[in-house]
């Protein structure tokens, strides 16, 4: 398939979702029970989720393994996010925790017109996955290091850029500050299909982006014999556990048998389990 994306080539974005699979690391280990169980478990929503959701112990278990996974994808994909920017003109991705700290800086040579009359020649960003992962102290904390940077270079605004926005949207960020109710036209919230509108002239730049990442990552995958699905074992183990239950003797009981080997993950030291069911974990 021929690649018509102008603003970065089809190598460094084939780099660039490589780098990001990679960023994936200790997740795609396989989960075996002392994995699966790390934290601990909540034996209890096990089995509520199971009967709500008419799930089996098998699939249970592997949307359990699946949410623990997620838990930390969240940081991958903003890696994706963020560091795409490297590879397009006039941004630059800073080291963490430099220049700032700030997420991505972007250079218009030849100005960025804010709104009519009020041109600048920086834009500092902060790139946010999700509208409601800030809380009210990330938020002041946030808009304080924009009014700060807005101090030292008055030829700039500043963007806190949100990947899943609540709508398509480039507007003046109003926030409270000690109490205050505070806003600057140079300071804006931009979803991340406007932001790429900015940075590079064109109005679908992030649809082109969305529409060529599923085939490009199915490249990666196939081309990488080092990343695989993992296999995890947790279902199979457990079912062990539950077939050496002394008082299970019929396949009827398997379920209740699954339930107790759920039970001893949380629970092995609690009044009543210590020792009963020791003989199966």
């Amino acid at each position: 398939m021929a690649w018509d994306i102008d603003f970065i080539s089809e190598g460094d974005f084939k780099r660039h979702v490589a780098n990001t699979v990679g960023q994936y690391g200790d997740k795609l280990v396989p989960f075996d029970v002392e994995r699966f169980n790390k934290n601990t478990i909540d034996p209890i929503k096990m089995v509520f989720d199971k009967a709500v959701y008419g799930e089996t112990w098998e699939g249970i278990i592997s949307s359990e393994i699946f949410r623990q996974r997620d838990k930390t994808n969240s940081n991958d994909i903003g890696y994706f996010h963020q560091r795409i920017f490297d590879y397009i003109d006039g941004c630059h991705v800073p080291p963490n925790g430099k220049e700032g700290g700030w997420d991505v800086i972007v250079d218009f040579p030849d100005g960025f017109e804010i709104d009519a009359g009020n041109t600048v020649h920086r834009v500092y960003v902060e790139m946010k996955n999700k509208h409601n992962t800030m809380n009210s102290a990330s938020s002041q904390k946030t808009y304080m290091k924009a009014q700060n940077a807005l101090l030292r270079d008055d030829d700039a605004a500043c963007f806190l850029v949100e990947a899943i926005a609540k709508r398509s949207q480039n507007i003046v960020w109003e926030t409270t500050v000690d109490g205050q109710r505070c806003s600057h036209k140079r300071i804006r919230r931009v979803s991340i299909d406007k932001f790429y509108e900015i940075v590079t002239g064109e109005y679908d730049a992030f649809l082109q982006i969305c529409f060529a990442l599923p085939r490009v990552v199915q490249e990666v995958l196939a081309e990488s014999s080092a990343l695989n699905a993992p296999q995890d074992t947790v279902y199979e183990e457990l079912h062990n556990r539950a077939n050496r239950y002394s008082n299970i003797a019929s396949s009827e009981e398997m379920d209740m048998a699954m339930m107790l080997s759920m039970y001893m993950l949380g629970f092995a030291t609690y009044n009543g389990f210590e020792g009963r069911f020791g003989a199966a974990v």
